[in-house]
């Protein structure tokens, strides 16, 4: 008898595969003695369409809303058919006798296979293979060790939920808005209240009013001091005419020094990296998008396996992971780190306690570099720069602290304070790292002594102005998420604490895609690095109930959802509940009273559907409108075929049927379009509103 391994993607399959001594390549799986690995395209099953339910689904109108599937049902995505077809074979043979679901450890991965187990109509045994990066010694260890599947039933009720929560709050909210106000108007319990909080911000910078405020500096000795207000403790005052008056008072004075005081002190390493902080620093540093940083660290982790998993919120690691810690430095121990490892390699790798608490990891530790050796001339030069922020933030926690002996000097003149304060490195510790070439600001300071006058000195009056609140950039915007008190409307401490305890909007494995969607539904723009709120946004916030704008909901909604994963909160209830509050929103929006333009709308009708025309770079057009005819070839430039995305984009469509309506040439990498397909025609899940936005812009 042999076990059916089912993993979440080709590449991982292939790796499991050759750890368990299976080559045999059959349809969708590689067979070996004991065991069968078979893979997912991602997922292959998901929640049906509205339109499977009803027909009268099939067109958007608001008076059939709230759509309520009872039950849910599930089908498999059309486009990965082939591979579903292939696991649901191998799930049913009669020498499988054993299930190992080995998709990504999480609430998602989890997901992903029980979905397809649900539509396969199994009922075998199952295991649950769960570990946090996919080397050989990790794959080892964990089949050495497999868990009980039925363990973590609770995490799929909690995914199913999270799944079906979406679709009834998501599609019934769109399709109403839509139908209420004619445009695409998208929205969800994530993506609203991330919107709302770029619009907040919007608001603050566009009633933001500059402030002046002045100061003083004093120079004597070779040193600037800096005025100080004794009362409030600022360097700066709003008072032009206070300002003005000082510097009449203390010209021609002199000052005396009140105190010198230094003092050694010492600086720790910043901690390790989760997904949120890593895409932040890729963001501030390369300029890259949340989803361009999740995709670089799946390539490290699933294809080059020299990082781990990187849909963590932790920063920590847990004691049985800190006893690997040579193994991993060694594994890095090449090029620009060798002379790091060797420093660490050389004393007593002791795990501390900023970067080890089991207590704070939860399905994934920190993202930290695998016990793999690394070979860097096989990354891509995006690979490295990733790979390189990770490394060094590891190293970094490993080394010694930053020592530095502070200097602070207070001045007394007339009353008023003035002080100068400067560092002088002693140790470098874990700076060497992190910042090779020096970035601290040493300041030697000539020798004073306490009571000391200073007679010669000048003043020079300074001043500026209050500046708004930057706009986000996709890294800000991430770490707003993560914690988004600071933009609620109520502050409710019940609410925040949900909040800060859940990990804000959305979960670290979701908030590069909502944001990403956020820029493909065009409701977001971005103008250099800087992100900015489209009109149609605007209007859509104007439009949607409140309650879909706070961040307490979404928070609220994973409070119970980690509740149901650890088995402490039904999910019956939960969905209950849900149902209720998906008809209370369809009332909001039916009973809305806002109105919807278009920024490109005509008053030209058009002759097919009876709607005007929309204004597309000067030209009135109907939508929608086909460029490709019969004929037409379509082909892969040879300058593409070695790039990234071609690769990937191979790699999920691997093994489909080529339509009816395309006439392939696998070779050449090119196809021509027999006829025009049929809507029915089409494999691919195609939002038909979405293609008229495009249009529209």
């Amino acid at each position: 008898m042999k076990a059916l391994v089912i993993a979440e993607k080709p590449s991982v399959a292939r790796d499991i595969a050759r750890v368990l001594k299976c080559g045999k390549k059959i349809n969708g799986a590689i067979e070996g003695e004991r065991y069968i690995v078979t893979w997912g395209l991602g997922h292959l099953v998901t929640l049906a369409d509205p339109e499977d339910y009803d027909k009268k689904y099939k067109e958007w109108k608001i008076d059939v809303l709230p759509m309520k599937p009872a039950p849910f049902k599930l089908e498999v995505i059309k486009q990965t058919g082939k591979q579903f077809a292939a696991v649901k074979t191998q799930i049913h043979r009669k020498d499988m006798n054993e299930i190992i679901i080995a998709t990504d450890a999480g609430r998602e991965g989890e997901l992903v296979a029980r979905l397809i187990l649900e539509k396969a109509g199994s009922k075998k045994p199952i295991k649950r293979l769960w570990i946090s990066s996919v080397t050989d010694k990790a794959i080892r260890e964990g089949f050495a060790k497999l868990k009980n599947g039925h363990e973590y039933d609770a995490l799929y009720d909690a995914a199913m939920c999270r799944a079906e929560a979406d679709w009834l709050v998501g599609i019934n909210a769109t399709r109403a808005l839509t139908c209420k106000y004619n445009a695409q108007l998208s929205c969800g319990r994530v993506q609203t209240p991330t919107l709302a909080m770029i619009a907040a911000r919007e608001e603050e910078i566009r009633h933001f009013t500059p402030k002046p405020y002045y100061g003083l500096q004093l120079t004597g000795k070779g040193i600037t001091f800096t005025w100080k207000d004794k009362k409030s403790g600022s360097s700066a005052t709003f008072s032009k005419e206070k300002n003005e008056e000082i510097y009449k008072n203390l010209s021609g004075k002199t000052a005396v020094v009140a105190e010198v005081k230094k003092t050694k002190k010492t600086s720790q390493a910043e901690g390790l990296y989760d997904l949120t902080d890593l895409s932040r620093d890729a963001n501030q540093r390369f300029g890259f998008s949340a989803k361009q940083t999740l995709n670089i660290m799946q390539s490290l982790y699933e294809h080059h396996k020299v990082l781990t998993y990187p849909r963590t919120d932790s920063r920590y690691l847990t004691t049985d992971v800190a006893e690997t810690l040579r193994e991993r430095v060694e594994a890095i121990a090449v090029g620009p780190y060798r002379s790091f490892t060797n420093t660490v390699l050389k004393g007593k790798i002791t795990p501390k306690k900023s970067f080890v608490n089991n207590q704070k990891v939860s399905d994934h530790h920190a993202i930290i570099p695998t016990e793999q050796p690394v070979i860097l001339a096989q990354l891509s030069v995006d690979e490295r720069k990733i790979f390189d922020l990770v490394v060094r933030r590891f190293l970094a926690v490993l080394y010694p602290p930053y020592e530095y002996e502070q200097t602070k000097i207070t001045l007394e003149c007339e009353g008023e304070t003035f002080f100068a304060e400067g560092n002088v490195p002693l140790n470098r510790g874990y700076k060497e790292v992190t910042a090779p070439d020096g970035d601290e600001s040493g300041k030697v300071f000539p020798a004073l002594k306490e009571g000391e006058v200073i007679r010669d000195f000048s003043l020079k009056k300074t001043e500026g102005k209050t500046k708004p609140p930057a706009r986000f950039t996709e890294g800000t915007l991430l770490k707003a998420m993560e914690n988004p008190v600071k933009y609620m409307q109520q502050k409710d401490a019940k609410a925040a604490k949900t909040l800060q305890k859940t990990g804000g909007l959305g979960t670290v494995a979701t908030r590069a895609d909502i944001i990403d969607k956020l820029f493909g539904s065009y409701l977001i723009e971005k103008k250099e690095n800087e992100i900015f709120i489209t009109s149609k946004a605007k209007q859509l916030l104007a439009l949607v109930p409140e309650d879909l704008k706070k961040p307490e909901l979404t928070a609220e909604w994973e409070s119970r959802l980690s509740a149901i994963a650890k088995g402490k909160a039904s999910d019956h209830k939960f969905m209950r509940e849900i149902e209720t509050y998906t008809k209370e929103l369809m009332k909001q929006i039916q009973n809305g009273t806002g109105t919807f333009r278009h920024d490109n709308l005509t008053n030209k009708i058009c002759p097919e559907c009876g709607k005007r025309l929309l204004l597309v770079n000067g030209k009135q057009v109907n939508i929608p409108s086909y460029l490709v005819k019969a004929g037409d070839t379509i082909e892969i430039k040879e300058k593409c075929k070695g790039s990234e995305r071609y690769k990937g984009i191979l790699e999920v469509t691997g093994g489909r049927l080529v339509p009816e309506w395309l006439d392939v040439n696998q070779e050449a990498l090119s196809g021509t379009v027999k006829e025009l397909p049929r809507r029915e025609a089409i494999d691919v899940p195609v939002n038909e509103m979405l293609i008229v936005e495009l249009y529209s812009k």
